[in-house]
C-alpha cells in the first residue's frame, strides 16, 4: 500500500493491471464466467476466481446488477432533481428523509449551489409533478429539475 499524496495517514492499494482488466471485463458483462475471464486475461479459471473473490473482499467490486429497460417497466421519463435546503440551519439528513421515495434511483452529494442531485424515474410528467411535491414536503427543500430527452449511453465501464 502507498500513502495518498498530500493526505497524511491515508493508504490506498494499487490495483494490478490484470485486476484492472478483470474489473473492466466484469463492468462490461457482470455475468462473464470465470472460464471466459481466464481466456481473456491468460489466467487459469481458479486464478481468476481467486482474484475476483479478493476484489470483492477488498470492496473494489461492490456487487452485480441487471440493466433494466425502464421504458418497458413503464418509467420512460428520467429527470435530474437538484435539491437545495430552504433552511440551511436544519440538519443535513436529506438522503435519509428521501430514502423511502421509490422513484429516486440515485442520490449524489454535490459541491455547488445545490446540496444533492437526485436521478428519478417516473411514468409521465404528472408523475414528476407529484414526485417533486413529495420531495419538497419530505425534506423541506427547493428543487430545480432537468428532464432527460434521450440517453446516448449510461453506466459505461471506466477506463
Amino acid at each position: 500500500m502507498r500513502a495518498i499524496s498530500g493526505v497524511p495517514g491515508t493508504r490506498v492499494r494499487r490495483v494490478e493491471e490484470t485486476d484492472r482488466h478483470i474489473v473492466s471485463l466484469l463492468a462490461a458483462d457482470g455475468r462473464m464466467s470465470f472460464t471466459d475471464l481466464g481466456k481473456a486475461t491468460g489466467l487459469s479459471t481458479s486464478a481468476v476466481h481467486q482474484r475476483v473473490k479478493r476484489l470483492e473482499q477488498r470492496g473494489l467490486i461492490k456487487g452485480y446488477t441487471a440493466t433494466l429497460d425502464h421504458d418497458q417497466l413503464g418509467l420512460p421519463l428520467t429527470a435530474f432533481v437538484s435539491v437545495t435546503p430552504i433552511d440551511p440551519s436544519e440538519p443535513d439528513d436529506y438522503p435519509q428523509r428521501l430514502a423511502a421515495i421509490s422513484e429516486i434511483e440515485s442520490c449524489w452529494s454535490v459541491a455547488g449551489d445545490e446540496s444533492y442531485i437526485l436521478k428519478v424515474r417516473v411514468h409521465a410528467p404528472v408523475g414528476l409533478e407529484d414526485l417533486l411535491g413529495r420531495i419538497r414536503a419530505a425534506a423541506n427543500v427547493s428543487t430545480r429539475t432537468t428532464i432527460v430527452l434521450s440517453t446516448p449511453y449510461e453506466n459505461r465501464p471506466v477506463g
